[in-house]
């Protein structure tokens, strides 16, 4: 598995960090959060990590075509990249993205095209990129969520679907942490 970090971190560093340093400085943070909680994750930590470092390439500017980008990332992850396909699901459903997906009527693409992964598993990348902020640093999730509203504008789509995915987002921030307490209390 440890190839599989080895091949992501060069494909989004050069997927994103000429055209949209900003972003690739967030999806180093958010691979980052990965790595901290790595110990719940067991033998698919590399997997989140992998997943965690790609979730947005698909804002680059060579992989933009519908205008969604978990669907345009995973779209190239396995059409022209080849990546493994946990990987791929993961950045197609990454951080609620069903629900963006459906306030773009692109839904049933998503649903059909990539299989959702365990739900814990969504949960811990959700996690990761809702604790980062957009230049890499650690935040929390009602912070990341009011930036991202900001940003966008509360009444644009993203300003909607992400008030709208705030208490799923809270919820899988919420369940990460229960598994990491519950990891730190097991005796040595």
């Amino acid at each position: 598995m440890l190839e599989l970090t080895k091949w992501a971190y060069p494909l989004a560093e050069s997927l994103l960090a000429e055209p949209l340093p900003r972003r690739w400085r967030h999806s180093q943070g958010v691979a980052e959060r990965a790595r901290i909680i790595a110990p719940i994750l067991g033998e698919d930590a590399e997997l989140v990590e992998a997943a965690a470092v790609l979730h947005d390439i698909g804002y680059s500017p060579d992989l933009a075509k519908t205008g969604f980008h978990p669907l345009d990332g995973a779209r190239y992850l396995r059409d022209v990249a080849q990546a493994d396909e946990r990987v791929v699901n993961l950045v197609a459903h990454h951080s609620c993205a069903w629900m963006e997906a459906e306030a773009r009527g692109l839904r049933e693409e998503l649903e059909g095209e990539f299989p959702q992964e365990h739900a814990h598993l969504n949960d811990a990348l959700c996690y990761c990129d809702m604790n980062t902020t957009p230049d890499g640093r650690p935040t929390n999730p009602v912070d990341r969520v009011n930036e991202i509203a900001g940003r966008y504008g509360p009444d644009s789509l993203i300003g909607t679907f992400i008030r709208r995915a705030e208490p799923e987002i809270l919820a899988s921030t919420s369940r990460v942490l229960e598994r990491v307490a519950a990891t730190k209390r097991q005796p040595m």
